[in-house]
């Protein structure tokens, strides 16, 4: 299982997060995971990282290679620099129902998904920050001229606005200022729409398929207790190739 590390872009400090040392099942194939949390405890002023782990088993039958898996979710503390393993939401294998975590009390709870009037067998759904509350979208998994809809969480789900058919977008990544989104173009490149005028505007990122991020960045000097990214050889590259 590839290594996490924490990055602070203001001090340019990096850290690469230790070994898990949670005790996985006997006789597995290999580990892996991809879904991960960063959040703040403001009760012990502590930053953490949640983690999926997914343990793989392959079994030989005579009808083939079959996979079973079994899954553990670990929680790594900076001020302790160490994980452990908590429990497992009984809800994590219902993809009817979003996850939350409380970093404070290490619990999970659920929400459930708007009714959008679908299945997610049709579907993709992207979660993301809308003006400070929790929003998803929802936009159909074939084709290339993607319709979208914001559905927004205020003690209910609320249906915000739709934008209809959007052509040449993979799928929709976050929102800008003035109700622009970001979106990913069918040839993996970043673009900036804006439903008002329906303008898409090429951004010159690209990524391989279904890589690329938008994540919501605030400036903090706090200190992760890693090194600075010289130190990891880690070299900045801006859009246009130059190193920073």
């Amino acid at each position: 299982m590839a290594l996490a590390a924490l990055w602070n872009p203001s001090t340019r400090e990096f850290k690469i997060l230790p070994q898990s040392t949670v005790q996985r099942p006997p006789a597995i194939d290999y580990t892996s995971s991809d879904c991960l949390g960063l959040g703040y405890d403001s009760e012990t002023d502590d930053f953490k990282v949640v983690r999926f782990v997914i343990n793989f088993f392959e079994e030989n039958l005579d009808e083939g290679l079959m996979a079973d898996w079994i899954e553990q979710v670990e929680l790594y503390s900076l001020k302790s620099d160490s994980w452990k393993e908590i429990s497992v939401p009984g809800a994590s294998g219902d993809y009817k129902l979003i996850l939350s975590f409380d970093m404070v009390n290490e619990k999970f709870s659920t929400l459930p998904l708007p009714e959008f009037g679908g299945t997610l067998a049709q579907c993709y759904l992207e979660l993301l920050d809308f003006n400070g509350l929790l929003g998803a979208i929802l936009y159909p998994c074939e084709g290339t001229d993607k319709s979208f809809d914001l559905w927004v969480m205020n003690g209910s789900w609320t249906k915000q606005f739709s934008v209809e058919s959007v052509p040449g977008v993979e799928r929709p990544l976050g929102f800008w200022k003035n109700g622009e989104m970001f979106l990913e173009s069918s040839d993996h490149e970043l673009v900036l729409f804006d439903p008002s005028t329906r303008e898409i505007k090429n951004l010159g990122i690209h990524a391989d398929r279904e890589t690329m991020r938008i994540v919501a960045y605030v400036e903090s000097l706090v200190p992760i207790n890693g090194r600075q990214e010289h130190e990891e050889s880690i070299v900045r590259r801006p859009a246009g190739g130059a190193s920073n």
